[in-house]
C-alpha cells in the first residue's frame, strides 16, 4: 500500500506525531468487532429500551453497509451521496428505492451533515449501526411494532454509547484480543525508526487507561526492539480525550501512574507520561512546537481529523481502513472499465453524428430518416453493452452500494471530506514505513477538464 498526498506535507519539519489508537495504531479485525457490537446492541435495545424480543433474531450482514454512508432519520433511508450532496443511491429498509421515488425524494435536496435529521457513518465504528438501522426500519415496514425513524437512529447511537460506557465491548474485546486485534510488526519499526530519527510520539484516544495498556501491550510490546515497552516509545500520552472536545474545550488534565493506575490532578506543564483528560491547546503550548510541526493521525474525519485541523491548524493524515480492499477491487476492475471507455468513445462519436443529422433536418437541409434509424439502433445496441458491463464492474465492488470514493461518475461525500481535510491518507498506518521519516509528500498535480484539450 502506499501513501495518497492531497496537500504538501514535509515531513522534515514534523517534530511530533500524535496518533488515535482505536482502528489507527491498533487496527481492529473489522468484521468480527463489528458482528460483537451489533450483538451487545441488540441486546441493549431489548434490555434498556423496551424493544422487542423478535429484533433479536436479526442476523449480522458486514456488507449492507460500508463507510460514508448517510442516514435520513426522518425517512427511514440509507443514503450514498455525492461530494455535492446530491443523492445517487437510496435505500429504504433492504429496498432500493427505484429512480422514480429517489428523483421525487432527493433531486431537489442538498444532503446538509449540519442538519440534525441526517447522520454520517463516518468511521469502521459505524457499520453496525447503520446494518441494525436498516433492518430495523425493515421490519417496521413488516409491521413490527417501532419507534418511528428517528428515534431507531438515536436509540441505536444511545445503546451503542451504553455498550461503550458498561464496558460491555471493551471487556470481551480485552478477555479475546486475538480475536479482534491484528498484530502489526511493520507498525512497530515504523514507530522505534520515527522515534529514531528524533520525533516525539504521543497517543491521544477516547480510550481509558487499563484499555489502552491492554491493546498496547498486546500490539505493540511483542514486537519492540530498541524499547522495553509502549510506554518508553510513546513520549506522551492522553487517555479518556474526550475528541473533539479535547480540541475546543480548556479541560484540566489528571497524571496517571502507569504501575498503579491511580490518577492526580496535574499542574504545570504536560511532561512525559500518561494523562486523562485535557486540551490540545495546553499541549502544543508545553511542546513548544506550532501547529505546522505536528502530525495527528486517525480514523475520524469528524473526531479527528477536522477539529484539530480548524483550530490549530495541525497537520493530519486519515487511515481509512477499507481503501485495502477498495485498491483490489479497483485493479479488479481496471479491464471492465477499459471495455466500457471504449463503448462510450464509439457511443459519442454516433451522438455526434446524430447531432449533425437533427441540425440538417432544423436547417431545412437533406434529411436521411433512415440513417438516423441506423444509429439510433447501434446507439442501443452499444447502450445494452455498457449495461452488461457495468453488471459486472459493480461484482467487483460492494454488492449493495459500489465504489467507496464515488457516487456515480463523481467523488463520494466520504471522498470529499478526505480531501479537504486529510493532507495524506493510509489504509493503515504501517503504511508509512515504505518512506522515510523525511520524505516530502507532495500531490499529483489535479487536471482539470479544461486542461485535457
Amino acid at each position: 500500500m502506499s501513501v495518497f498526498v492531497n496537500r504538501i506535507l514535509n515531513m522534515k519539519k514534523i517534530k511530533a506525531i500524535g496518533f488515535d489508537m482505536d482502528y489507527t495504531l491498533v487496527r481492529y479485525k473489522t468484521e468480527n468487532f463489528e458482528r460483537l457490537t451489533y450483538g451487545e446492541v441488540q441486546k441493549k435495545l431489548v434490555e434498556v429500551l423496551n424493544y422487542p424480543s423478535e429484533i433479536l433474531d436479526l442476523k449480522f450482514e458486514f456488507n449492507l453497509v460500508q463507510q460514508g454512508l448517510v442516514i435520513d432519520k426522518i425517512r427511514g433511508n440509507l443514503l450514498h451521496v455525492s461530494r455535492f450532496g446530491k443523492v445517487k443511491k437510496a435505500n429504504h429498509g433492504l429496498r432500493t428505492l427505484s429512480f422514480t421515488e429517489q428523483n421525487d425524494t432527493y433531486s431537489n435536496s442538498v444532503i446538509d451533515l449540519s442538519d440534525k435529521n441526517f447522520q454520517s457513518l463516518d468511521t469502521a465504528f459505524s457499520v453496525s449501526n447503520g446494518v441494525l438501522y436498516a433492518q430495523l426500519v425493515e421490519l417496521k415496514e413488516k409491521g413490527v411494532e417501532l419507534p418511528r425513524y428517528d428515534l431507531l437512529a438515536d436509540h441505536i447511537k444511545e445503546a451503542i454509547d451504553i455498550c461503550h460506557s458498561d464496558g460491555s465491548l471493551k471487556t470481551t474485546v480485552a478477555n479475546n484480543l486475538s480475536d479482534y486485534i491484528i498484530q502489526d510488526e511493520r507498525l512497530v519499526d515504523l514507530l522505534e525508526m520515527y522515534k529514531e530519527c528524533g520525533k516525539k510520539l504521543i497517543i491521544i484516544t477516547n480510550s481509558e487507561f487499563y484499555y489502552c495498556k491492554n491493546l498496547l501491550e498486546y500490539a505493540i510490546d511483542p514486537f519492540l526492539k530498541n524499547h522495553k515497552s509502549w510506554k518508553d516509545l510513546f513520549e506522551i500520552t492522553i487517555t479518556l480525550s474526550s475528541k473533539p472536545r479535547f480540541f475546543h474545550f480548556r479541560n484540566n488534565y489528571l497524571r496517571i501512574d502507569p504501575d498503579t493506575a491511580t490518577m492526580t490532578n496535574h499542574e504545570g506543564p504536560i511532561t512525559p507520561g500518561v494523562y486523562q483528560g485535557g486540551y490540545a491547546g495546553k499541549l502544543q503550548k508545553d511542546l513548544g512546537l506550532k501547529g505546522s510541526e505536528i502530525l495527528y493521525l486517525g480514523d475520524h474525519i469528524y473526531g479527528d481529523v477536522l477539529a484539530l485541523k480548524k483550530t490549530f491548524g495541525w497537520r493530519t493524515a486519515l487511515v481509512v481502513e477499507p481503501l485495502e480492499d477498495e485498491i483490489k477491487a479497483i485493479q479488479k476492475s481496471k479491464p471492465v472499465q477499459r471495455t466500457i471507455n471504449n463503448y462510450m468513445k464509439d457511443k459519442e462519436a454516433l451522438e455526434r453524428q446524430l447531432d449533425q443529422l437533427e441540425m440538417d433536418k432544423y436547417l431545412k437541409k437533406d434529411f436521411n430518416k433512415d440513417e438516423v434509424g441506423k444509429i439510433y439502433s447501434r446507439i442501443d445496441k452499444i447502450n445494452n453493452n455498457i449495461s452488461n458491463e457495468l453488471e459486472t464492474y459493480r461484482t467487483c465492488f460492494n454488492p449493495h452500494w459500489g465504489e467507496l470514493m464515488r457516487a456515480g461518475q463523481e467523488e463520494s461525500r466520504f471522498a470529499d471530506q478526505i480531501e479537504k481535510y486529510a493532507c495524506v491518507y493510509v489504509a493503515k498506518v504501517s503504511d508509512l514505513l515504505e518512506h522515510s521519516p523525511r520524505t516530502y509528500y507532495r500531490p499529483i498535480k489535479r487536471i482539470l477538464p479544461h486542461e485535457l484539450i
